[in-house]
């Protein structure tokens, strides 16, 4: 029998979410509908999934709270930040995700998730008016606010360890920029300087509960964690960062089913995306400038796995996207529409243009009609388990093994590294952290 290296799961956990919306209530209500027997958590890996561990007459295929010790859902304590001032239930009601029979069991729980005034800058989020809002002068002032609330909410709610789960709306598009996002020396000089330009909200989040020794966990596709001064505090604070933006509808279908054409030698012509969606994540991505940062993490999403330079004959310059746009290979374009009668329930459309033997043409549609928070909650769940468990295991800095729960995995492109988007090399990645950290081999290899 291996033994896990990984300190037990002692305690209460903490789980403070920035946001308190339609995801995030969601997420609270199917944990708390779930430890009263309720509900189901279905969709959480952490919850369900099995991993084979070991080979031949000793193998077997076991729960993952089976190889390391992973939180009990009963050991979480909820809290929030919001520019909103509406508790979990009155915003949970306010979504309109789940039926008011499935929350109202957990209401008196729910409404004592009260949340605290938010770090925000209109600028980020124009079309958010939200008056539940801290008042601070600069970004360093934001900084130092938010870390005595997790220090008091550790104090208050008598947790023994804290995540912080970023599950509000996009931001602005933030452009690396290697004269304050490279060192975290410039990162903390700009944010004393109150560069509001170039340190967006989110990054005084990740800043704070680094600091304040949280996992931090970016589930939109804000410039937050994905620089090199972030790295280099998660690594001086000791604790783990991911990538970045949930991968729910879409993507997740990309991640999985690009990896078909690709495998099965198909070329690819052109790859078009649309969605609509009403929820205030769509009306904030419905701002230009909001929505070119969901647009760049949409983006790379197929270019790291049906690779033009790897298979010029299947994605080159001769696949159909060269006169259009300037591209080299495929044609690749991603919309999202805001469509307020659609609310949640969100509806992807895929036109993909494939050509196989003698170039002859073939198209695909896919059209997903999916529950944006209901695919969300559980990842906001395996995040936040997971998260925990690789501090616990003494992992910090970038836990690529989380990337395949988000759209934009994390990689050191500073040094020219590709990451790694392909959903089924993904799960090997998570099934060897896990096997590793339960004491195992991680035996199983990406091509």
């Amino acid at each position: 029998m291996s033994k896990s290296t990984v300190k037990p799961a002692d305690g209460k956990l903490g789980v403070l979410v920035v946001g308190l919306g339609a995801v995030t209530t969601t997420f609270m209500t199917g944990v708390l509908m779930a430890r009263k027997g309720l509900a189901k958590p279905v969709g959480a890996m952490t919850q369900y999934d099995k991993i084979r561990v070991g080979k031949g007459t000793d193998k077997k295929y076991l729960q993952y709270k089976d190889i390391v010790p992973i939180a009990d859902l009963n050991d979480i304590v909820f809290g929030a930040w919001d520019v909103y001032s509406d508790n979990a239930y009155e915003s949970a009601i306010n979504a309109e995700v789940l039926k008011e029979k499935d929350i109202n069991p957990v209401k008196d729980e729910l409404e004592k998730i009260v949340p605290m005034k938010a770090a925000f800058d209109h600028n980020y989020a124009s079309r958010l008016n939200g008056d539940n809002v801290k008042a601070c002068k600069t970004r360093w002032e934001m900084v130092e606010a938010l870390r005595e609330d997790i220090r008091n909410f550790k104090k208050e709610s008598g947790v023994d360890r804290v995540v912080v789960l970023w599950a509000a709306s996009t931001e602005v598009y933030v452009p690396v920029n290697e004269k304050i996002h490279n060192t975290l020396a410039d990162l903390e000089a700009a944010m004393k300087a109150d560069d509001r330009e170039n340190i967006a909200p989110s990054m005084c989040y990740a800043y704070a509960a680094l600091t304040e020794g949280a996992p931090f966990i970016m589930g939109a596709p804000n410039t937050t964690v994905d620089i090199p001064a972030m790295w280099e505090l998660s690594e001086k604070t000791c604790m783990p960062i991911a990538g970045k933006d949930f991968k729910t509808g879409q993507t997740l279908v990309k991640s999985g089913f690009a990896p078909i054409i690709g495998t099965r030698c198909l070329g690819l012509n052109g790859w078009f995306s649309t969605n609509i969606l009403g929820n205030r994540d769509g009306l904030v991505l419905d701002e230009p400038a909001n929505f070119r940062t969901k647009e760049v993490s949409k983006l790379s999403t197929l270019e790291s796995i049906l690779v033009p330079e790897e298979q010029p004959d299947l994605y080159g310059a001769n696949c159909g996207g060269a006169e259009v746009g300037g591209h080299e290979g495929y044609y690749h374009k991603v919309r999202i529409n805001y469509y307020p009668p659609r609310n949640d329930n969100k509806e992807g459309w895929d036109n993909i243009d494939i050509f196989g033997w003698m170039g002859y043409p073939m198209q695909i549609k896919i059209n997903f009609l999916c529950r944006d928070s209901i695919l969300a909650a559980p990842l906001c769940l395996d995040l936040v388990l997971l998260s925990d468990l690789a501090a616990r295991a003494g992992r910090y800095g970038t836990q690529r093994f989380l990337s395949f729960f988000l759209k934009s995995p994390m990689h050191d492109y500073t040094k020219g590294e590709v990451p790694v988007n392909h959903l089924f090399k993904q799960y090997v990645m998570l099934k060897n952290a896990i096997r590793e950290m339960g004491g195992y081999e991680a035996d199983e290899e990406i091509d």
